[in-house]
């Protein structure tokens, strides 16, 4: 909001502006910078300067600037850059004790946490970058990498369509071949080869870069382009776009790639590796827009043609071993609000999603129904009524089907949701948007316990699930279709005392966290 105040200011002091210089015959003074383009939280406006030393100065000398209280805190940093200050960075870990075989102190937890799932780890990215490919002259390409060539930059890259080999494999590993893709610089071999290692679809792009090639010619000054893209482009290889938990390691490895490439501009291309013939069903193409202005670009469209990218990066993955957040391995008695914070007010803020509370006297319950042949709640109905008797409580019973609720209605559900409660599923991915001092209810883990319950602990919010296991009653032993009985294939019912007295220390919880501060009335006139 205060960001738009101040944008709102630059327009009305350029319209006053533009007034009198119809009386003078002076032309009114111009911004520096667009500054309407730097759509970041405001909060995180501080640290984008710190990295960002040239607009920082823009702004300090334009008068028009709206971030002049925003260069105040000038040693406000992420925790990545070189001359960060650790005591001014964008949060850090909070651990209760140091666990055996992880750590022999509470303070080496935190700076382990701080190294594996916050901004730690996009020092630790960018401490591994190597060049493999040295541009020799001005205009030439080049091509550094991290370990395992997990994240990528490239200038001036070619890519040779002409002869796709598409198939029904999404991620083919030889769909390119020597001399279809590289650029004129010094190649590395050996050091490009020694980064296989982790060769898979969705761990690196070894597999798509194992053929760069040091080319004898100049493919854009030379003429070997049919197309040349001039706006810096982002390769990806995407999870399942039909599942939250696993779409949304997909976003939010593009944000962290961001932060290494230091450039968060939505003027940017989107493409989507992909070696196969179909298309892709994405349930939340919305989101999309947080990141870029335009549609995303399948590499099919560029088929029979020799492309070249003056700027591109290719984007961390979503299945990288020990990369975020699918199946990383995590200390535990750790939290952080730290980069998944981060990552979910930029997402909010570049969707409009807005907070309207919270409510005076009122905590706001939003409990996910599932519509779908297991994990569904067989005394909903009973459980919603009892919570309905506690005035406290503002009730709102949601089922997230993609066709009947869009996803920025459900984003905005979430967002304004005190507790959110929900039975373990891909539905509980929302939990990265609810406000900072909201609890994350999974009903029942099917014996899953930490895939949500680390989510919560990356996003910094507090975690709560069933404990008593007696006071839960499952419909039947469960039905896999090839491993036979499993929690996760069946329904439940549970006993209504034990809910409510979750829920009541979920509100306790809430009311009392420094950030929950109820707007009256007053305020929301």
């Amino acid at each position: 909001m205060l960001l738009l105040v101040a944008l709102g200011i630059v327009v009305s002091s350029t319209v006053v502006t533009t007034e009198e210089a119809e009386h003078t015959g002076h032309k009114p003074p111009a911004p520096r910078l667009n500054y309407s383009s730097l759509s970041l939280p405001p909060e995180h406006i501080p640290y984008f300067l710190f990295s960002n030393k040239r607009e920082a100065k823009h702004c300090r000398l334009d008068p028009l600037c709206p971030f002049k209280d925003a260069l105040l805190d000038a040693s406000a940093c992420w925790g990545y850059e070189k001359n960060c200050d650790p005591e001014k960075r964008f949060g850090y870990p909070v651990c209760t004790k140091a666990v055996s075989g992880w750590a022999r102190s509470v303070e080496a937890a935190q700076e382990l946490f701080w190294k594996q799932a916050d901004f730690g780890y996009v020092k630790e990215r960018l401490s591994e970058m190597k060049t493999l490919c040295k541009a020799n002259n001005p205009g030439d390409s080049s091509l550094r990498c991290s370990s395992h060539t997990r994240f990528c930059r490239t200038t001036n890259l070619y890519l040779d369509l002409r002869n796709p080999r598409r198939s029904h494999e999404r991620y083919k590993e030889d769909f390119i071949q020597e001399g279809e893709i590289g650029g004129r610089c010094s190649l590395n071999k050996q050091a490009l080869a020694a980064e296989g290692g982790h060769k898979s679809p969705l761990q690196s792009w070894y597999a798509e870069l194992q053929t760069y090639t040091e080319l004898d010619f100049n493919p854009i000054e030379d003429g070997h382009c049919d197309l040349i893209i001039e706006k810096p482009t982002v390769f990806m290889k995407l999870d399942a776009g039909v599942n939250m938990y696993h779409h949304f390691c997909d976003f939010a490895n593009l944000y962290i790639s961001q932060h290494i490439n230091n450039s968060f501009s939505s003027d940017i291309n989107i493409l989507m590796w992909d070696t196969s013939f179909y298309g892709y069903g994405d349930l939340f193409s919305e989101t999309w827009k947080a990141f870029s202005e335009y549609d995303i670009i399948h590499l099919k469209s560029y088929d029979s043609k020799r492309v070249c990218f003056k700027d591109a990066f290719f984007s961390l993955l979503p299945r990288m071993r020990y990369g975020l957040f699918y199946n990383t391995p995590l200390i535990s008695d750790c939290h952080s609000e730290g980069m998944f914070r981060a990552f979910s007010q930029h997402v909010l803020h570049r969707l409009n999603i807005t907070q309207e509370g919270p409510k005076e006297g009122r905590v706001r319950v939003t409990l996910l129904a599932r519509s779908t042949e297991y994990r569904r709640i067989l005394n909903q109905v009973e459980l919603v009524n009892a919570l309905k008797t506690v005035p406290l409580l503002e009730v709102n019973v949601v089922d997230y089907k993609y066709k009947d609720v869009r996803f920025l209605e459900q984003l905005t559900i979430t967002h304004n949701s005190d507790i959110f409660i929900g039975i373990h599923g891909a539905g509980l991915t929302h939990l990265l948007f609810l406000p900072d001092w909201a609890v994350i209810f999974e009903l029942y883990n099917c014996q899953d316990e930490s895939c949500y319950r680390d989510l919560a602990r990356l996003r910094g919010i507090r975690y709560v699930t069933w404990q008593k296991v007696d006071k839960v009653l499952p419909q039947d032993k469960g039905h896999h279709p090839t491993l036979g009985n499993h929690p996760k294939f069946t329904n439940y019912s549970f006993e209504v005392e034990e809910f409510i007295r979750l829920v009541l220390e979920a509100a306790d919880y809430v009311t009392h966290h420094p950030k929950w501060q109820p707007r009256s009335l007053h305020d929301e006139l």
